[in-house]
């Protein structure tokens, strides 16, 4: 990943200007720590050449093509770095060949880096999503549903323009465009004049800028200013400049020009002299401020003490008084061990670029909601807004879904372009699955017709169960809707399930169903109770043994209860009025153990009748009771067995 360049995709450390010159191996060092990093290219391409391999002269040649973003020849050099000194090497190597693959599309070797890196960063510091075994993660960012449509601006040059920020009814940006200048000073980096604030009208809706113009003479100075905020009265600014004051640059010991954060106010329509924010540093860079909406927090991006990675995102509080809060850093849910930049305050999210969080290469734009307790997991903001290089300085009218960003992609017109986008709205997609098993037991059944059908009765496809009872539709379902499954099978009773789906994209609903077999033509329902219906069972004068002609009757209880294997059953057996009512009670009760037995003795577990018991003339069924005068037929009605089901399924 680029450390420093001028696209400013990497703004911390590119607007850097030192002035070390210690030679350390030759020339080339001295240019790469210049930052003279095409230069430095070619002469450790010649050291090359001469045979010199080591891993000192690999490391530079990767980085020189890296933080110029040639990633193509970044792999290249990264990957014979690796191939010799693989055991050597720091993770921050592991990090900038993931993002050089990705760079160039190579996305299956970045994940086999990421996989072998995974066990080493265990016992490093340096924690980043890149370097984690994130295979089914990445898959998922690279088949994700697009929902940005984009545009590059007509008022794009060959060369930098980035950056935008809502000012008014404007948009103000940064550019290196020079053409208000006489004298056009070249930033040796990359050959490009230096950065200053320009202003343009949008039009077409937001979609596109004209008529630029230049944002302030008195702002602009002789070196680098970019990346601005305005308070919601759009009197007062903050913005990164180098350290550049009384017409000179400031340095730290080591030589080394940070850059740092500044105000301005508008006065009398000009805007003043900027001053510096009281936490800036001559020993860090301070910068990239970004308002909340209501002015009172002030977001930026720093390499101060207490940062997680190369840059990571604070906040300070301004107090009523003007004052500032001590800067926070905003922890390690937003910065990683790589660079975290280019912040962006909405009501309701932190948007923000970064190298560290899982991406397609590059800086990536994510997104965060603000809750009561911090920030939430960052969301990469997907393709096409999102590229294998930088995308990054995302601004949106979150009532329009309508905003800019800025990227140095392949098919832009310059350096770092100004993209507009529309955010569409995403659709929320879900599928359905299930399986069907049988009540009775719980197994699996096979080739069950399933149907969908949409709320208004619409049929949606039809599909059917396999061996282990699974079924599951390709059909896309909407999120918030509901649905109806409806099961059928020859031999089983139809069944039907009603389900709706939730306002999670992309998920997979689980509807297991259970399907009932069609009662046995015996099993009949009298006055609300379930029975096995069969013809009476006759027997002998005084006598309960089972005869033939009753066991022809018994083997159909025997036949229906094995089809049944989970029915439980009581026997109750009843006679007429005539005789004693004792003599009733003992010969019934006689012939409802005896039928039980028989039942029974045809491989029927005993458990499964639960009693058998005679109950005389107890229970009549009409009135022939004792004294009553009654015709042989009434008084046949009364005598009887009947198989009570106590348990089907």
């Amino acid at each position: 990943m680029k450390a420093i360049r001028i696209n400013i995709a990497a703004l911390f450390l590119i607007l850097v200007c030192s002035v070390q010159a210690q030679l350390k191996y030759n020339d080339a060092d001295i240019n790469f720590d210049n930052l003279l990093y095409v230069r430095a290219a070619k002469q450790y391409e010649s050291i090359v050449q001469k045979g010199d391999n080591s891993q000192h002269v690999l490391q530079r040649l990767g980085d020189a093509y890296f933080f110029n973003t040639d990633m193509e020849n970044a792999a290249k050099w990264y990957g014979m770095l690796f191939a010799k000194y693989e055991n050597t090497l720091e993770p921050e190597y592991a990090f900038r060949y993931v993002h050089a693959l990705k760079g160039i599309g190579n996305y299956k070797l970045a994940k086999a880096i990421m996989k072998i890196y995974t066990q080493k960063l265990d016992v490093s510091k340096f924690s980043v999503e890149q370097l984690k075994n994130n295979d089914e993660a990445l898959d998922e960012l690279l088949n994700r549903q697009p929902q940005f449509y984009i545009t590059n601006l007509a008022i794009n040059t060959p060369v930098a323009d980035f950056g935008t920020i809502y000012y008014k009814d404007k948009i103000v940006f940064s550019s290196s465009r020079d053409s208000l200048r006489f004298e056009t000073r070249i930033y040796e980096w990359n050959q490009q004049p230096y950065l200053d604030f320009f202003m343009a009208d949008t039009i077409d809706l937001g979609s596109d800028l004209a008529k630029v113009e230049q944002f302030s003479p008195i702002l602009n100075t002789r070196y680098h200013e970019a990346v601005a905020a305005f308070i919601p009265e759009g009197n007062v600014m903050y913005f990164t400049r180098n350290n550049y004051s009384n017409q000179a640059l400031g340095r730290d010991g080591e030589g080394t020009n940070h850059l740092k954060m500044y105000t301005s106010e508008l006065r009398g329509g000009e805007w003043t002299d900027a001053t510096e924010v009281p936490f800036n540093s001559e020993e860090y860079s301070v910068g990239q401020p970004a308002l909340s909406p209501d002015g009172r927090y002030l977001f930026f991006v720093s390499d101060m003490p207490g940062s997680i990675g190369g840059t990571d995102i604070f906040v300070v509080e301004i107090q009523r008084d003007g004052s500032f809060s001590q800067p926070r850093n905003l922890g390690p849910t937003i910065n990683t061990s790589g660079r975290e930049m280019f912040p962006y305050v909405t009501a309701k999210k932190l948007y923000f670029a970064s190298d560290g969080h899982l991406g397609f290469g590059g800086l990536d734009v994510f997104e965060s909601e603000m809750g009561s307790n911090g920030f939430g997991t960052p969301n990469n903001l997907g393709r096409p807004l999102n590229s294998n290089r930088d995308d990054f300085a995302y601004i949106v009218n979150e009532s329009t879904q309508r905003g800019y960003f800025s990227s140095n992609r392949e098919g832009g017109k310059g350096d770092d372009d100004i993209y507009s986008f529309q955010r569409l709205e995403e659709s929320c997609e879900q599928t359905v699955k299930g399986s069907v098993i049988r009540k009775a037991n719980a197994q699996p059944i096979v080739n069950v017709e399933v149907e969908l059908f949409a709320s208004d009765g619409t049929s949606l496809g039809t599909t059917r169960t396999d061996p282990y009872g699974a079924f599951e539709f390709e059909t896309v379902l909407d999120c918030e809707a509901k649905y109806n499954l409806k099961i059928a099978k020859q031999g089983f009773n139809p069944g039907e399930k009603q389900f709706a789906t939730t306002n999670e994209k992309d998920f997979v609903n689980n509807v297991p169903m259970e399907i009932t077999k069609k009662l046995n033509k015996l099993i009949v329902r009298e006055n609300g109770v379930l029975k096995i219906k069969i013809d009476n069972i006759y027997f002998d004068l005084n006598k309960a043994n089972i005869r033939p002609d009753a066991a022809q009757e018994l083997n159909k209880i025997v036949e229906v209860m094995k089809e049944y294997p989970k029915m439980v059953i009581k026997i109750e057996a009843h006679t007429d009025s005539r005789g004693s009512d004792r003599y009733n009670e003992t010969l019934s009760d006689k012939r409802a153990k005896s039928t039980g037995n028989y039942i029974v003795s045809q491989g029927i577990e005993a458990n499964r009748i639960e009693s058998a018991i005679g109950y005389g003339e107890k229970i009549l069924l009409n009135q022939c009771s004792n004294g009553v005068r009654c015709t042989n037929e009434e008084h046949d009605v009364n005598r009887r067995s009947e198989f009570i089901i106590v348990k089907l399924e």
